[in-house]
């Protein structure tokens, strides 16, 4: 297995910055200084930004929503990030994308995540070939928007073909005949592996998600994750996909997430309805010095206006 030098991290490029008193701000998402009312010497903590993903507004159904709507309404809620579901693009030519970011721009909103779709689940090499084509594409996307993270899927075995089934078997689904488990872990290191020369290239981060397929249990996630050695491959910690004793499961990949993308389900969930306790959540996620974005995913079937709004209420009395 081909091994990509390993550079500084990310959390160690944050954790370093916090020396650089002097030229640090308020907000910074570090650990400062500051000579203000606290007092001279008076430490900062380290401060979780909000996020809303572009999925919490379009459950793919009709009609979509554009992303210039989330970012207007991403705005108008006061929330720092937008995490844009490549689905639920428009386009992709170029005109698009730097429209999309000089509109995130004039609103004062980050494009934060792109969450793409890409299966590296599958026995045909030219399949798997294609999906990597295809995550190098939007990795591409992802830098023409300045956008410094995609969320990744290991890709699961397809042999649950309806979606709505599959939620129904709570994610599990049989290996495909006539191969092993190991063959689809093989299969997925990989493709990401081959991935990553474009990542470093863009400098964009594959932010590997606790998924459905290979990636359902944290164990599945951290075998991928500690297989590959690259600061270009960070983990992905979705509060809403262990749909059993999630917090002992949240517990095992958050000291390596460098995103996390949070559901709620006001008005009942689409397909499963989670009762997260996000207090719970954001203790987990100090408990490792987590300093990054906390991208809502409002799943449930009540409006997304109502939805969205008492999500980010809640989160900011938790991860403030």
């Amino acid at each position: 297995m081909s091994k990509t030098t390993r550079s500084i991290s990310r959390r160690g490029f944050i954790g370093s910055a916090a020396g650089f008193g002097a030229l640090a701000t308020t907000g910074a998402g570090c650990a400062t200084t500051t000579s203000s009312s606290a007092g001279a010497g008076a430490t900062l903590a380290k401060r979780i930004k909000l996020g809303i993903s572009s999925y919490s507004y379009w459950h793919f159904r009709d009609p979509k929503v554009s992303i210039e709507t989330v970012i207007d309404k991403t705005a108008r809620l006061g929330v720092e990030g937008v995490d844009i579901l490549h689905r639920q693009m428009d386009a992709e030519d170029n005109g698009y994308l730097q429209k999309l970011k000089r509109h995130a721009f004039k609103n004062g909103v980050d494009l934060i995540c792109l969450s793409i779709h890409q299966d590296f689940v599958d026995p045909d090499p030219e399949v798997r070939q294609r999906n990597i084509a295809h995550t190098e594409k939007c990795i591409e996307l992802a830098y023409k928007m300045g956008i410094p993270s995609i969320r990744l899927n290991s890709g699961r075995w397809g042999t649950v073909k309806s979606f709505n089934k599959l939620m129904e078997l709570r994610g599990k689904e049989p290996i495909l005949p006539g191969h092993t488990l190991d063959d689809g872990f093989k299969w997925c290191i990989d493709s990401i592996e081959k991935c990553l020369p474009k990542a470093a290239e863009c400098g964009v981060m594959l932010a590997l998600e606790n998924h459905w397929g290979l990636t359902r249990t944290p164990e599945g996630l951290l075998r991928i994750v500690n297989a590959i050695d690259s600061p270009w491959l960070g983990l992905l910690m979705d509060t809403g996909n262990f749909l059993e004793d999630p917090y002992t499961k949240l517990e095992m990949v958050a000291p390596k997430a460098d995103f996390v993308q949070a559901k709620t389900y006001y008005g009942g969930g689409e397909w499963y309805t989670l009762d997260l306790d996000y207090q719970r959540v954001a203790d987990i996620l100090r408990k490792v010095n987590y300093a990054g974005y906390v991208s809502l995913e409002f799943e449930g079937k009540a409006p997304a206006d109502e939805g969205v709004a008492k999500s980010i209420k809640l989160f900011r009395s938790v991860f403030s």
